[in-house]
C-alpha cells in the first residue's frame, strides 16, 4: 500500500489510510504533532484524535504497522 515514511497528500491517501486502518503521523513545520488514525478528512483538514489539521499548513505521513 504505502511506505512507512511516504508524505500523503491527496484525497485518495486519506481514504485508503481509513479504508485500512493505518496509522498517520503529523508534522507542523518538521516538528511531531500527533499520531493517530484519520477519523475523516475534507479539502482543508484532516482530523485526527479529534483535532482538525490544515491540510495547508500540516505535513501528514504514512505509518504502517506502527
Amino acid at each position: 500500500m504505502y511506505l512507512h515514511g511516504e508524505q500523503l497528500t491527496e484525497d485518495d491517501h486519506f481514504q485508503d489510510h481509513i479504508d485500512a486502518d493505518v496509522p498517520v503521523q503529523v508534522y507542523y513545520q518538521n516538528l511531531h504533532k500527533d499520531i493517530g488514525f484519520i477519523e475523516m478528512y475534507n479539502r482543508h483538514f484532516v482530523k485526527i484524535n479529534r483535532i482538525f489539521y490544515s491540510r495547508k499548513k500540516h505535513t501528514f505521513v504514512s505509518r504502517p504497522g506502527y
